[in-house]
């Protein structure tokens, strides 16, 4: 019997999870590939489920953020999916690598060659982007939802300090602080070559010595064998010259 309760109980705690976090997993949000860091290029993933359970997503339609314009925005190729990348003239060129940029992309659209994001499953959008501004800790994507029965749900509300969060909000990427590997990683990969090239060197130099040895010990083994043979030979010689010997004196 008390088996039974405690059974009893965890499976509606356990409901009472599922039905919490449920809302969440059904938004439209993005994440990234590990670290998206301020100054740096990120991969991220803007994550789509699907609501319906009598329709499918067809089209997806992501619009990347004026205040903070990206130079480099480039989606991965999905089997299944189209993309098209929308850039538009901005108000102020960005300097990014020394070169004037006077245009960035504003929105990626993603439109199903197939059947799309069928009920019960997901798709990862992959997008690789930057350089992520510095003066930001994070940017919103404000994301259109289209399903195949022509329904159409904006995740473009921003969420509020201190409100609850909103119905249907828009995907934020947070941005970490940068670390010193991520400004000095052109360094230390330099280092690691310099170390790998002495390494290599070192390795040279051993199998060089080794080589020398062992020329040395295959030369000492032939003259040793040499000097066996020519031995042999002498004692050979000198039975053979007894035995001439014996038989003239008889």
């Amino acid at each position: 019997m008390k088996a039974s309760r405690i059974a009893a109980a965890a499976a509606v705690a356990g409901s009472a999870v599922l039905a919490l976090s449920s809302p969440a997993l059904a938004h439209v949000s993005v994440q990234p590939d590990g670290t998206a860091a301020k100054g740096g290029y990120a991969l991220v993933n803007f994550r789509v489920p699907n609501e319906r359970d009598d329709a499918s997503t067809t089209k997806l339609e992501v619009t990347f953020p004026t205040d903070h314009p990206l130079a480099s925005v480039m989606p991965e190729k999905i089997d299944g999916w189209k993309a098209t990348v929308t850039k538009s003239k901005l108000d102020k060129p960005l300097e990014v690598h020394g070169r004037q940029i006077s245009e960035a992309v504003t929105k990626v659209t993603w439109t199903a060659d197939g059947k799309g994001i069928e009920p019960g499953y997901i798709q990862r959008f992959p997008v690789s982007m930057g350089a992520l501004p510095d003066d930001a800790d994070e940017l919103v994507f404000k994301a259109v939802q289209t399903y195949s029965n022509k329904e159409v749900v904006r995740w473009i509300e921003v969420q509020e300090d201190g409100a609850e969060e909103p119905e249907n909000p828009a995907p934020v990427l947070a941005l970490a602080d940068a670390s010193e590997d991520d400004h000095h990683g052109g360094a230390a990969a330099e280092d690691a070559s310099d170390e790998s090239s002495d390494d290599a060197e070192a390795a040279a130099s051993t199998t060089e010595a080794a080589s020398d040895s062992g020329g040395t010990d295959t030369t000492a083994r032939v003259l040793g064998v040499v000097g066996i043979v020519v031995g042999a030979a002498g004692v050979a010689y000198g039975v053979l010259a007894g035995r001439r010997r014996t038989t003239s004196d008889a």
